[in-house]
């Protein structure tokens, strides 16, 4: 079992970049995964990586071992997760991503009932609003908001989340009140853009079909919370889920703009490799976290939303 731990403590090093965020992804210390990593180059009697005061990358030998030591603890991982299928209490750890809009609001809340419901299930949430890649990141579930990514992913769809428009009064106050589409050219959007990132224009609904609107604007930021705080102090006009902004408009800190032509929902929902849903933990989490997620955004609950902000 050593071994094998080690072998667990090599290959997230390896993707991860680093002793200490491997180590932290096993919560395990630096110096516990560091001993790991020596005994296995020890075992092996070769050095796995190259050490720099700045850099860790693994030698020759290091590339061809991980490949190889990937599959064992793949084969492990796969393993074990066909035998709880057939244990009464699930147990191990899951490992879950979502953007921060909807992870701090929705996801995170969620995952003490959860965990409350099956104690022997650790979950390890990561947020970010970035793209991830599930396989490559070792993730077991990613929760999205927006258009899924391509993928030979398995999806689930758990609701068509309302979107809209607004900024904040004293926004409106310096630039005006945009009546039509066309006047979002002249204002300052402010946008969720990173690398690849999809959000370059706005979709909006109109009574003669979607309409793409081109929007600019002075500030963008790989951050969605960071958008929310930028129209909170009045620098520009955000679109946004309804569930992440709700509260600010009911408390008049922000105004919804162009109302007649909202922005298109979002679809909400999750991804999964599929040989992941084999294991029971994974399926009892998807299940429960789209039962809980739809009770959380079901059209009753929207309506109550929309009512405190009209």
């Amino acid at each position: 079992m050593p071994y094998l731990e080690s072998l667990r403590v090599f290959v997230r090093v390896v993707e991860l970049g680093s002793i200490t965020a491997g180590g932290r992804d096993l919560r395990l210390t630096p110096a516990v995964a560091s001993n790991r990593i020596k005994e296995l180059e020890r075992r092996l009697d070769v050095r796995l990586f190259n050490r720099t005061t700045r850099k860790l990358t693994p030698t020759d030998v290091g590339r061809a071992f991980y490949d190889h030591a990937r599959n064992v603890v793949q084969s492990l991982e796969d393993a074990e997760a066909a035998a709880s299928a057939f244990s009464s209490q699930p147990h191990g750890s899951v490992h879950v991503t979502a953007p921060l809009g909807v992870g701090k609001r929705i996801i995170a809340p969620l995952i003490p009932e959860f965990v409350d419901k099956y104690p022997d299930v650790s979950v390890r949430l990561r947020l970010s609003d970035r793209k991830v890649d599930l396989l490559e990141d070792s993730l077991d579930v990613a929760f999205f908001v927006g258009r899924p990514p391509d993928s030979n992913l398995t999806l689930k769809k758990i609701v068509d989340t309302p979107r809209l428009l607004c900024a904040s009064p004293e926004y409106l106050d310096r630039h005006g009140m945009p009546e039509t589409p066309d006047d979002l050219r002249n204002h300052n959007c402010l946008l969720l853009r990173y690398p690849r990132s999809p959000e370059w224009y706005w979709t909006l609904r109109t009574a003669g079909g979607s309409l793409r609107m081109d929007v600019s604007g002075s500030y963008d930021s790989d951050d969605g919370d960071v958008l929310t705080g930028w129209a909170l102090a009045g620098r520009g006009i955000i679109n946004k889920p309804l569930f992440e902004v709700a509260h600010h408009l009911a408390e008049g800190r922000l105004v919804e703009l162009l109302p007649q032509t909202p922005p298109e929902p979002a679809l909400f929902g999750c991804l999964y490799p599929h040989r992941r849903f084999q294991d029971s933990k994974v399926r009892l989490l998807i299940d429960f976290m789209l039962r809980r997620c739809r009770e959380a955004l079901s059209p009753n609950a929207t309506r109550k939303q929309k009512d405190s902000v009209r």
